[in-house]
C-alpha cells in the first residue's frame, strides 16, 4: 500500500486544483466552499531518475515507479469539530491519512472568495490547528471517561488509562498537537495509536502564491515559515494554477517554464520529496529481465524486512541480500560489470538499507 497524504485546508485555497495537478485527476474545483464533498483520491508516480537510469543501465523494457497516494478533503472551517460545515465527515477523512500536507492560501485574488474575508495565513493555520485540537480533546475526554467507569471496577490496566488519557488531555489543552506528546512506555504508546487522533500525523505547509511570486513567495510564506520552525516542518512555495499548466505541456516547453519562473524543478516534485522526508521514507531498487522497480520503505528497516515489502515468501525463505549503491552500479554500467569489478555486497537480514541500494533478494521456500 502505498504512502497516504491528505490535502487539507480552509474552502478555496487551491487544494483540488493541487490535487488535478498531482494526480492528472479532473475533479471539480470552483469558487464556492464545500465544491469538494467525498475526498478524491489518486495514486501518483515517485519522481526519481535514477529508475529510468538503472533500467537503461540493465537494458530493462520496463521503470514501475514507486507511489504515492493524494486525498483531496473537503475545506475545514471555523466550528468543523462542532460539525460546521462538512465538519464529522471531513475530520473522519483525516485519520486515514499517513501525513497531512496543509495548503495555505496566499494569493490576492478578488475572484475566489475567501470563507474568513481575506488573506491571512496565521489565522488560517490557527483555524485548521484549532479544530483538530479540539476534535483529539474530545476522543481523549471520552476515552478518559470510559477508563474511568471500568477502573471503578478494580480494572488497573483502567486507571492507568485514565491517567494517560488525564495527560494526553492537559497536552492538548495548552495547545499542543498529539504529535509532540511523548508516552512514556509502551503501553502508553498502543493506547495513543488506539486513538487514532488527528494531530497526530505529521504536517508540511504548501504556501499557494501566484504565479508572479514564485519562486519563493512574499511576506505570506514569511509567516508561514515563521510558523512551521515552531512546528519542525517544512514549506513547499508552489502555483497550483501554474503546476496545472506544466501538466499541459510537452517536457521540452515545461523545462522553459519552469526557468522562466526561475524554478529547477516542478513544484509537485518538490511536494513529494518533502512528504517523503517528512515521513523518513526512503527507496531501493530491484531489477531484472522484464522490469526496474522502486521501492518506498521507512528509514531504517532491514534487507529482511524490506524483501517482505516485494512478497512475504521473500521474507520468510530469506537467505541474503546481494547489494549495490545505485550510482555505483551506474558507473560501472551494468550488473555484470559490478560483479566482475566485486562490487556487489552479501548482506544478511539485519543489514539496515540504504536510500539507492540496488538488492537482488536470494530466498528459498
Amino acid at each position: 500500500m502505498p504512502l497516504r497524504c491528505g490535502i487539507i485546508g480552509l474552502p478555496n485555497v487551491g487544494k483540488t486544483t493541487l490535487f488535478n495537478a498531482l494526480s492528472g485527476a479532473a475533479a471539480a474545483a470552483a469558487n464556492y466552499p464545500f465544491c469538494t464533498i467525498e475526498p478524491n483520491r489518486g495514486n501518483v508516480p515517485v519522481p526519481d531518475d535514477r529508475l529510468d537510469r538503472l533500467a537503461e543501465a540493465c537494458n530493462t523494457p520496463k521503470a514501475i515507479p514507486a507511489t504515492i497516494e493524494f486525498v483531496d478533503i473537503a475545506g475545514l472551517v471555523a466550528g468543523a469539530s462542532k460539525g460546521e460545515g462538512l465538519g464529522n465527515a471531513f475530520l473522519g477523512h483525516i485519520r486515514q491519512v499517513d501525513a497531512l500536507v496543509h495548503v495555505v492560501r496566499c494569493f490576492e485574488e478578488a475572484s475566489v472568495t475567501h470563507v474568513e474575508g481575506g488573506v491571512d495565513p496565521r489565522r488560517d493555520i490557527e483555524i485548521i490547528e484549532t479544530e483538530l485540537l479540539l476534535k483529539d480533546l474530545e476522543t481523549v475526554e471520552r476515552s478518559a471517561q470510559k477508563a474511568a467507569k471500568q477502573a471503578k471496577g478494580g480494572d488497573k490496566t483502567a486507571k492507568a488509562q485514565e491517567a494517560f488519557c488525564e495527560r494526553m488531555a492537559a497536552h492538548l489543552g495548552k495547545g499542543k498537537a498529539a504529535r509532540m506528546f511523548a508516552p512514556q512506555r509502551e503501553e502508553e504508546r498502543a493506547w495513543k495509536r488506539a486513538l487514532f487522533l488527528l494531530t497526530s500525523s505529521p504536517v508540511l505547509f504548501v504556501a499557494n502564491v501566484n504565479e508572479a511570486d514564485l519562486p519563493h513567495g512574499h511576506r505570506h510564506v514569511a509567516t508561514i515559515r515563521e510558523i512551521a520552525a515552531t512546528r519542525a516542518t517544512r514549506v513547499v512555495v508552489v502555483c497550483a494554477d501554474f503546476e496545472a499548466q506544466l501538466t499541459e505541456l510537452n517536457a521540452q516547453d515545461r523545462m522553459e517554464f519552469l526557468r522562466a519562473a526561475g524554478l529547477a524543478r516542478p513544484g509537485l516534485d518538490r511536494l513529494i520529496s518533502a512528504a517523503y522526508d517528512l515521513l523518513g521514507q526512503i527507496t531501493f531498487f530491484t531489477h531484472g529481465p522484464k522490469q526496474s522497480r522502486a521501492w518506498t520503505i521507512e528509514q531504517g528497516t532491514n534487507a529482511q524486512e524490506a524483501a517482505g515489502k516485494i512478497h512475504s515468501d521473500f521474507a520468510r525463505g530469506f537467505i541474503r541480500a546481494e547489494t549495490i549503491a545505485i550510482d555505483e552500479l551506474l558507473r560501472l554500467g551494468s550488473e555484470t560489470a559490478a560483479r566482475e569489478a566485486g562490487a556487489m555486497r552479501a548482506e544478511g537480514k539485519e543489514y539496515v538499507v540504504r536510500d539507492g541500494d540496488v538488492i537482488l533478494f536470494r530466498f528459498n521456500v
